[in-house]
């Protein structure tokens, strides 16, 4: 049941994604995918299981995986004019794993 809902929960949002991306707001359907749906899952579990001290910990390296995600954002905004769209969102895409793993690899080095 449970994987039943966070499904529908996804198709909801792809579904809003595509319902703001044809609206006069179009820019507002690159918020959708912000919504915290699968933190807030996460923040749940980690804090529901360890505890409020490992639920902080939990909240710090999300704050700090925002840095990749901005990587990606300003690759994307730098390739969107030089490339077809395919290859600037692969590049991009790529962008945001290189930026990951030096945060997970300085992470697990700095609170490991």
């Amino acid at each position: 049941m449970a994987l039943l809902l966070k499904s529908l929960l996804g198709a909801l949002a792809v579904v809003l994604i595509s319902l703001l991306s044809r609206s006069r707001n179009y820019y507002i359907a690159g918020l959708v995918p912000l919504f915290p749906t699968f933190a807030l899952i996460a923040h749940y579990i980690v804090g529901s299981e360890r505890g409020a001290l490992a639920l902080k910990t939990t909240v710090l390296f999300g704050m700090w995986s925002l840095l990749p995600y901005f990587v990606y954002l300003f690759s994307l905004y730098c390739l969107v004019d030089r490339l077809r769209l395919p290859w600037a969102l692969a590049a991009a895409t790529l962008s945001w794993a290189v930026a990951a793993f030096v945060l997970i690899q300085g992470w697990s080095r700095w609170h490991g």
